[in-house]
């Protein structure tokens, strides 16, 4: 069954190319780059949501260490197979998809109490992390796979604290909380990035994760609010979960390896200005 779950991604995308299959927008290549074994680092079955979906199947790392309360509520949801089955009930063009929902349309909660925003979060300034860019007034990076947005230098050190302020940046293939108008209000409604719009949704959407295999099924369910012939999740699993014969190795590149830091300088040198993190994607692979 590991073999077969690897064969399934790799069949996903060799179909959706082979289709004439297009991006609704510029998304930056995934792709599993020659790279000394050393420079692959592992992901915890425990924080990673495997979705298995009418249009193939995503894995999503979900990073605690930004929204606990969020990955902690969906690894419940999936656990009790809340989320099986449900559509993907609005789905906008360059912009999200949006699932999660037990009513299949907006609006809808699971039996459980809303969530509180966590909009941002404050890490260790002793954190793994990788820095990407650097500003008078905010910086950028890599959370593992998860592509972070941080306050300045000098905001960290005007607060004279050993932590610092960061939240998740709404690139493709990011996964948020969906909430109504009132920032407390999430619950069960996740959302996946179609395009980057990280002004408009940074620290008023709780980021939790980002898929590292399957982008290209957040590209290819069908589109409308709500789509007139919806997709949906069949069934949604934690990765740690599985048996230990049907469970794949999740690796993601290094954001420190040479060969990424290689990436980061000539996506740079082609942008300049322009350059952002949602530029840049981390190569993820499966692993027999």
């Amino acid at each position: 069954m590991r073999k077969n779950l690897l064969s399934l991604v790799v069949a996903l995308a060799a179909g959706w190319a082979s289709a004439g299959g297009t991006e609704p927008a510029p998304t930056p290549e995934v792709s599993a780059p020659a790279a000394p074994a050393a420079a692959w680092l592992t992901l915890d079955p425990e924080h990673v949501l495997v979705i298995e979906t009418s249009k193939g199947t995503m894995m999503v790392e979900m990073r605690p260490d930004l929204a606990p309360k969020a990955v902690e509520r969906i690894k419940l949801l999936a656990r009790e197979g809340v989320y099986d089955g449900l559509q993907f009930h609005r789905v906008i063009d360059l912009f999200v998809v949006q699932t999660g929902n037990p009513n299949n349309k907006d609006g809808g909660t699971s039996q459980y109490p809303n969530l509180e925003p966590e909009f941002s979060g404050r890490l260790a300034t002793d954190t793994d992390w990788t820095q990407v860019t650097r500003s008078a007034d905010a910086n950028s990076g890599f959370l593992g796979s998860m592509p972070i947005l941080t306050v300045s230098d000098t905001e960290t050190r005007r607060r004279n604290v050993d932590n610092f302020q960061a939240w998740g940046a709404y690139c493709p293939g990011v996964a948020g909380m969906g909430r109504g108008d009132d920032i407390g209000s999430a619950n069960s409604e996740i959302f996946f990035m179609r395009g980057a719009s990280s002004f408009r949704l940074g620290l008023n959407y709780t980021a939790w994760g980002n898929t590292v295999i399957g982008e290209e099924v957040i590209r290819a369910v069908n589109a409308g609010e709500p789509p007139t012939q919806p997709d949906t999740m069949t069934r949604v699993r934690v990765l740690a979960d599985l048996p230990a014969a049907e469970r794949p190795t999740v690796q993601i590149l290094d954001p420190d390896s040479a060969t990424f830091q290689a990436q980061i300088a000539a996506k740079r040198a082609e942008k300049g200005a322009d350059f952002s993190i949602c530029d840049l994607k981390v190569p993820a692979r499966l692993v027999q």
